[in-house]
């Protein structure tokens, strides 16, 4: 793989800082850090106004705006619409080696609009999308983290380049793979990746969770009368059923660590028309690569037998991908190194009060916040489960996932209850703890080229020894930017009444009226309906 003899150049040339520190190590890791501390307010503006903007994937229109908005007035030079995709974008600022790429994601969850500060389902607008993942409070974390960097990597003279970029629509893992595909990030030498949690931590090797593809399979028959003459007509839709119900029945003889979804996203038009056509779009998880594309060859021969039974015309799109995730053991053990110096926020008794409030909303048993840090994740026995595109970005270079405590734990995720914390005091502090431990991680990196080798090292020798990445997408497919614009377009006018206005008021609590912790329902107050959940 790349990077071996060059980081071995680097570290003879172009590492040397442009003006030699008169600083040590230590004492700049001091500075980064209580820079980013000096900070908090602009963290807290950021969770609070991308919370705000409430997009899903591929519209993340505000959001991007205003995230390469900031830094640009910063110094950053931005590239907008990287790898095909309209809200994807780099921003970079500095020059020479390592080159150190901060990511986060930054796309909503359908039908998870809620209150923040409230301990109870109560959304602003009614089926509207939300933060209910909190990809809200990544970009915070990364940006917060890179401008303490740079004004610290410009009074000291450290050479060094900074790239930030955004997780457009990983709701759908509909954009790593596109960037990888098209070198968006080719020139970075290690990746530190930022996702919201309920504790501070980091993992190097096999993670747990799955890899998958994501297919939309779209049948083409014929439309007719469906009371008049429904023998003249073929049905589309009973292709897709007939696909379903073979599925469902394959899962049987499936692997008990694959996961597999769908949902139907064009089922006709009205019951007296026999539907010329429909589709059903699924996810195919698994836990290594091999699984996930037997698993998807299977699903395309069935779609097939499904356009054969019908005599329907049968086509597929990939719409997503994610390669399981393998993270890298030199940077995450010198990323737990300041994980355990910066460790976990204060929490005061409202935050404590207000997590055990909402654990109970969803039948959790009430535990508050983490008091202690767990220990660095190593590899162990694989679990099944979720899938995040970063694998794409893991198996390509150096890459860590930074999990920093924004949020409440116990929670079922994708959910309207996962929003609840998302721009109160507790994401507010769990960013800041993420920031500091991305400026201090990176700083390390900058002013240490062994470990950067180091990390290659692990890279080549361990992590893709006996495993070699394809994509799952091929060089004409093409990134799914239509994914949920109907359903922003139907709820931006909306939502655009509850922006945040960070020059009128100090926090979006404020803005909104509420006292936190509010922690039940007043006696007055409606429930709030449950049918759009």
């Amino acid at each position: 793989m790349r990077r071996s003899t060059l980081c071995a150049a680097i570290a003879a040339i172009a590492f040397v800082p442009l003006s030699a520190p008169a600083q040590t190590l230590e004492e700049l890791t001091v500075r980064v850090d209580e820079s980013v501390q000096s900070r908090a307010k602009l963290a807290q503006v950021m969770v609070d106004k991308i919370f705000s903007f409430s997009e899903l994937g591929q519209q993340e229109i505000e959001t991007s705006a205003y995230v390469t908005g900031m830094l640009e007035e910063n110094g950053f030079s931005i590239e907008r619409g990287v790898a095909g995709i309209p809200t994807a974008w780099v921003a970079r600022w500095g020059s020479g080696r390592p080159v150190i790429s901060f990511g986060s994601d930054i796309d909503g969850i359908p039908k998870a609009n809620q209150k923040p500060g409230v301990a109870y389902a109560d959304p602003l607008i009614s089926g509207a999308p939300g933060h209910g993942e909190g990809h809200n409070s990544g970009q915070a974390v990364n940006v917060v983290a890179a401008l303490a960097l740079k004004e610290l990597m410009e009074s000291e003279g450290i050479q060094g380049t900074l790239v930030l970029w955004p997780g457009v629509a990983e709701e759908q893992l509909a954009s790593k793979a596109w960037y990888v595909r098209d070198g968006v990030l080719d020139d970075v030498d290690v990746t530190l990746f930022t996702h919201v949690s309920s504790n501070l931590g980091v993992s190097w090797g096999q993670a747990g969770g799955t890899g998958l593809v994501s297919v939309e399979f779209s049948f083409e028959g014929e439309a007719a009368h469906g009371a008049g003459a429904p023998w003249r007509g073929r049905s589309a839709l009973d292709a897709v059923e007939l696909m379903n119900v073979a599925w469902n029945f394959k899962r049987e003889h499936l692997r008990p660590d694959q996961r597999s979804h769908y949902v139907i996203t064009d089922g006709g038009d009205q019951p007296n028309v026999v539907p010329v056509s429909a589709s059903v779009w699924y996810y195919f998880r698994e836990m290594d690569y091999e699984d996930i594309q037997r698993n998807y060859d299977t699903a395309v021969r069935i779609a097939e037998g499904a356009a054969m039974m019908t005599d329907t015309e049968m086509s597929y799109r990939v719409r997503g991908a994610a390669w399981p995730r393998h993270f890298n053991r030199t940077v995450a053990e010198t990323m737990y190194e300041h994980i355990e110096e910066v460790g976990l926020p204060e929490w005061t008794e409202d935050d404590h009060a207000f997590a055990e409030a909402v654990q109970q909303s969803v039948g959790s048993i009430p535990s508050g916040m983490p008091m202690s840090l767990g220990p660095i994740g190593v590899p162990g026995p694989r679990r099944s489960g979720g899938s995040d595109d970063i694998g794409d970005i893991a198996w390509t270079m150096p890459t860590v996932t930074m999990r920093f405590p924004s949020n409440v734990p116990g929670l079922p995720g994708h959910h309207w209850s996962s929003a609840m914390a998302m721009a109160t005091p507790i994401a507010h502090k769990g960013a800041v703890a993420g920031a500091r431990v991305m400026a201090r991680t990176a700083l390390q990196l900058f002013m240490m080229p062994e470990l950067v080798d180091e990390a290659w090292a692990y890279f080549n020798d361990v992590q893709t020894a006996d495993m070699e990445y394809v994509s799952f997408i091929g060089p004409n497919d093409p990134p799914p930017i239509d994914l949920n614009k109907e359903i922003m377009d139907t709820y931006r006018p909306l939502l655009e009444q509850y922006y945040y206005d960070e020059t009128r008021f100090d926090t979006y609590l404020e803005q909104l009226g509420i006292t936190y912790p509010t922690l039940t329902r007043p006696i007055s107050s409606p429930d709030a309906p449950e049918s759009p959940r």
